[in-house]
């Protein structure tokens, strides 16, 4: 497929294109410094500033979809009107956990040992996901990681889920950030939620 990764200098974006670049895909990498964008055979770096629809929707035209890798400080809505000017069918989000359920009805942003320096951009997460969850013209996909992503060796073994937060054994809930990215490029080649939300731990 022909993919556009935003934000793919970052920990996560930089991981989700190698992993797309490694199965055969053509990615266009975009992130306002390029040249923190991993070099890889299959991948064209691009510098662009995805909080401008306008300028943006010229570097996602002919794109199959776009996996978005940014801070949800760019809202739903200019992403959106970037792909739908470009034509681009297809949206796959990197959220966030927050909005995860602990219990039925209790969020983990709303448990007592989430951190409070964390919630304004947790909620910036939230209203993302639920303004997607209004659109209807876009197919999209919102990937929310477990409560920790963190930089561990690939395993290639995870489980995933909705809704829920995934917890281990031992009740914590953990992801690497190259597991993430075979998640999400696994969620591009085989879709299975298609206008829903998913999240992958160990």
């Amino acid at each position: 497929m022909k993919i556009v990764v935003l934000g793919a200098s970052g920990r996560a974006g930089s991981e989700i294109t190698k992993e797309a670049a490694a199965r055969g895909h053509t990615v266009t990498a975009v992130a306002r410094k390029p040249e923190g964008i991993p070099a890889a055979e299959g991948v064209t770096a691009v510098a662009g500033d995805a909080s401008d629809a306008d300028a943006l929707a010229p570097l996602l035209k002919g794109a199959d979809a776009v996996i978005s890798a940014l801070h949800h400080d760019i809202p739903a809505a200019t992403l959106l009107k970037a792909l739908k000017t470009a034509g681009v069918p297809r949206l796959l989000v990197t959220g966030g956990a927050s909005s995860l359920e602990v219990a039925p009805g209790v969020k983990l942003i709303d448990t007592p040992d989430f951190p409070e320096e964390w919630k304004v951009f947790a909620r910036n997460g939230i209203v993302f996901l639920d303004d997607l969850r209004g659109e209807t013209d876009i197919d999209w996909t919102y990937f929310s990681p477990a409560a920790v992503i963190e930089e561990t060796p690939r395993l290639g073994a995870f489980r995933t889920g909705t809704d829920q937060l995934i917890v281990d054994d031992k009740g914590e809930s953990r992801i690497g950030f190259s597991d993430y990215a075979i998640a999400m490029i696994d969620e591009l080649e085989k879709p299975k939620h298609s206008r829903a939300r998913f999240t992958a731990a160990y």
